[in-house]
This record gives C-alpha cells, sequence and structure tokens, in this order.
C-alpha cells in the first residue's frame, strides 16, 4: 500500500473489496461460509437450524416465563415469536462481525506476510458472511410470518435496506477490532460481554416505550436498537422505516467506518513486527 494516499483515494479505498479485489472477496466469503459447516451433517442448512433453536430458548424464557409483551400484539399483530425473532437476527448479524473481528489478522498471519495480500478487505468477506446468514433467517421469518398470518407485508423487501446502515458499523467495527486484537489480544475475551450487553440493552427483548425513562436513554445508545425497531417496521407492521433516521444513522456509520480504517490503516506496518 503507498505512503502518499489522495484524499479521493482514501474515500474509495475502504471499499476496494468490490472493485479491484471483487473476486478475492467473492472466494474468501465463499470459503467462510462453506468452510464453517464442512463436515457437518446437515451443512449449510445449519445457518437456518441455529437461530431458529435459539428462538425457541428465548421464547419460552422471556414469552411464556417472564412473560414479555408489545403493545402491537394487543391490536392483533404478530406475536412475540416473530418480534423477537427479528430482533435475533439484526444481533446475530452485528454480533457474528464484532465477534470475529480480533481474529481477522491474528488468525491470518499468512496473510500479513504476504507484502501484496489486500488485508484491508478481510472484513468484508466477514461481513457478507454475516448478511448472508441475516437473509437466509429473513426468509425463515417469512416463511414462519406466512404460516401464521399469510403473506407478509410488501415492506419487507426493504429489509436488507434497513441493514445496510449497520452494514458500515460492522465494518468499521471489523477494521478497528482487527488491529486491537492484534495488539491487545484479551479484546477476544470481552468481545462476548460485549456481545451480550449489546442483545439485553436492546428493544431486542423489551419494547424501550415501557421502561423508565433514565433506563431507555441507555437503550436508544445502543446502535441495535434503532436499526431493529426500523426492522421491525418493515417486517413485521407493514411501515416504511424512518428515511430521516437511517440517513443520519448512515453518516455516522459512515464517519465511523473511515476513522477505524484510518486506524487500521496507521497501525497496519506493526503486524508483521507483532505476529
Amino acid at each position: 500500500m503507498s505512503g502518499a494516499l489522495t484524499f479521493g483515494g482514501f474515500l474509495a479505498e475502504p471499499f476496494s473489496a468490490f472493485s479491484r479485489h471483487w473476486s478475492l472477496t467473492r472466494e474468501l466469503t465463499k470459503r467462510d461460509v462453506l468452510g464453517r459447516y464442512r463436515g457437518a451433517s446437515f451443512g449449510l442448512l445449519w445457518s437456518v437450524l441455529s437461530p431458529f433453536l435459539m428462538l425457541l430458548v428465548y421464547t419460552v424464557a422471556f414469552g411464556s416465563i417472564f412473560k414479555s409483551r408489545w403493545p402491537q400484539q394487543a391490536e392483533g399483530g404478530p406475536d412475540f415469536t416473530l418480534i423477537l425473532f427479528v430482533g435475533l437476527i439484526v444481533h446475530g448479524f452485528f454480533t457474528e462481525c464484532l465477534s470475529r473481528a480480533p481474529q481477522l489478522i491474528v488468525g491470518n498471519p499468512s496473510y500479513v506476510k504476504r507484502v501484496v495480500f489486500p488485508l484491508e478487505i478481510l472484513p468484508w468477506p466477514m461481513l457478507l458472511s454475516a448478511f448472508f446468514h441475516a437473509v437466509m433467517n429473513g426468509l425463515v421469518l417469512i416463511g414462519l410470518f406466512a404460516l401464521r398470518f399469510g403473506a407478509p407485508p410488501w415492506t419487507v423487501v426493504l429489509f436488507p435496506l434497513v441493514l445496510l446502515p449497520l452494514a458500515l458499523v460492522g465494518a468499521g467495527t471489523g477494521w478497528l477490532f482487527a488491529s486491537l486484537g492484534v495488539y491487545l489480544r484479551d479484546i477476544s475475551q470481552i468481545t462476548g460481554v460485549m456481545s451480550a450487553a449489546l442483545l439485553f440493552l436492546s428493544s431486542a427483548m423489551v419494547p424501550v416505550d415501557t421502561l423508565s425513562p433514565s433506563y431507555q436513554l441507555v437503550f436508544r445508545l445502543n446502535p441495535l436498537t434503532f436499526i431493529i425497531d426500523e426492522a421491525r417496521k418493515v417486517a413485521l407492521w407493514g411501515q416504511l422505516p424512518d428515511w430521516t433516521g437511517l440517513g443520519l444513522y448512515s453518516l455516522g456509520a459512515l464517519v465511523f467506518c473511515y476513522l477505524s480504517y484510518a486506524w487500521f490503516r496507521a497501525t497496519r506496518p506493526g503486524f508483521a513486527d507483532v505476529l
């Protein structure tokens, strides 16, 4: 990577995985998705079975035991299982990036030693793999909705679009935590705690409006809460998303993405020495 980089080049470089390195990115994504289930009896089917089984556990715990309810349920809308599933899809999409990012460089030392290998593209195969699983789960969501309530609202086609701003946060998280994982190996030990906190302190489990104002602030500062709420609008309630909110979220996500990439680029020269 050249030391001198124009401003325009810097703006385009984080997304070079989709232009200059698309073939490599595609192959790494394919290897990531297929390699995860290699040797498993059910193969790719586990991409659907795993979250579905987790959904059953959470539904029993929060829907049957703790009696969690959403205001929309009283109006004859989708039941708790579907409402919860949307939250789990969004949470799973992001936390897959969060939990795997610290190992992107540490787990691939041979890539670091290859001067010509574009390390900056490594978060993208991880992100595309997570997006693949989110889409698979989305198809299961549509199937469950159809079985219970008939055809889902047409706005469900906007579900991937709602996830795009969070994808930018995921890419930024990839660059930031991949770099931190090289210099701070303990970072891998706290991502599990962070993942749990992002789940239980978001609107995935409880409607934020039912909480006291002091707790509502904590929940709304969670980067997943807004996306979960917008995802439910388009997937379950048949409403259009908050375009202004998504635009502002995307702008903040893009700033985070570029700052994280700048950090990754600045720390990259020391990777080989540490590994």
